[in-house]
């Protein structure tokens, strides 16, 4: 089976991919820049280019791809509202071209990681089903909402398979701490060197963690399936910024030196996933403890500042 990873470099591509070759599929990854931690994987044909270039996308597929994992986005959160026709035009219209070239080369499914943490808004019930009411607070989630049901359309239209997967917080070693998502590594990495660390509010906030080789996991698990559909992907339980903080003092050894900011009105207050769907269709659940999770990153962030990484 072929398998194409759209954004494989990154974080958490990185780990689809992985768990793909583990599998004995035939990879194929497409990212704007090589892996920013590891070598070449021999395994892995890699083209380097952007999501947006209908051309080298075309030519991919075009050569037999059962399987399209899309895992890439040009926004965030945070600033998504800056410039939500930007937003649509980036990640809205370029995966509406890329749907209707799967639909041309006959692509069996597409996986598209969804916002667990985004696309419902403020929620009326935690932990969170699939069947909440879903009224986002920021171009983010709007424009991955709509993804999920153009992917709808195109099965209903030309039988193209797909899975949502609505992700919470992903963690794990090879998240890079310098960009701009990423509570755990930003917080990690700071504390280690030991510098300040600026929170949103009063640290109350509450979030779903998860980590990346769990997500992956849960990427092999709906792949080759004949369901279609939505399936929330997280930890299942929260953990507020607080509590993280002191989680991360525990595996580190290191005192947090906390800066509290004013809050922001799109973050929501309490937030995470009820992954109940996922483990009865597919018998997934997370796998990695958290505290032991952190513990491991901690390991491989320490490596990483010894050796100037970053």
């Amino acid at each position: 089976m072929k398998a194409l990873v759209l954004g494989g470099s990154g974080f958490l591509g990185s780990y689809v991919v992985d768990a793909l070759c583990g599998e004995g599929y035939q990879v194929t990854a497409l990212d704007r820049q090589p892996e920013r931690f590891r070598g070449k994987n021999e395994k892995v044909e890699f083209f380097q280019a952007d999501f947006g270039n209908r051309g080298e996308l075309d030519q991919i597929l075009k050569r037999g791809i059962d399987f399209v994992f899309h895992l890439v986005s040009s926004t965030i959160p945070q600033t998504s509202n800056d410039d939500p026709i930007f937003d649509v035009q980036s990640n809205v219209v370029e995966t509406i071209a890329l749907l209707e070239m799967c639909v041309k080369y006959t692509v069996k499914r597409v996986v598209f990681v969804s916002s667990g943490g985004t696309v419902y808004g403020i929620p009326e019930v935690l932990p969170i089903p699939e069947s909440h009411q879903t009224l986002p607070l920021c171009s983010y989630g709007v424009t991955k909402l709509a993804i999920e049901h153009y992917l709808h359309l195109f099965f209903v239209l030309h039988g193209l398979k797909y899975s949502v997967l609505r992700l919470s917080n992903p963690y794990g070693p090879r998240q890079d701490p310098r960009g701009r998502q990423g509570a755990v590594s930003v917080f990690m990495s700071r504390m280690l060197k030991g510098e300040e660390i600026s929170v949103w509010g009063d640290g109350s906030v509450v979030r779903d963690y998860i980590h990346a080789s769990d997500f992956a996991s849960a990427c092999i698990a709906v792949v080759q399936s004949d369901a279609v559909g939505v399936y929330n992907v997280g930890g299942g339980a929260g953990t507020s910024l607080n509590e993280l903080i002191h989680a991360l003092e525990y595996v580190t050894g290191k005192p947090a030196r906390v800066r509290y900011l004013p809050g922001r009105g799109f973050d929501v207050p309490r937030l995470y996933l009820d992954c109940t769907k996922i483990e009865q269709d597919f018998g997934w659940k997370p796998k990695v403890e958290f505290s032991i999770g952190l513990a491991k990153m901690s390991d491989w962030m320490s490596a990483q500042i010894a050796a100037s990484l970053f």
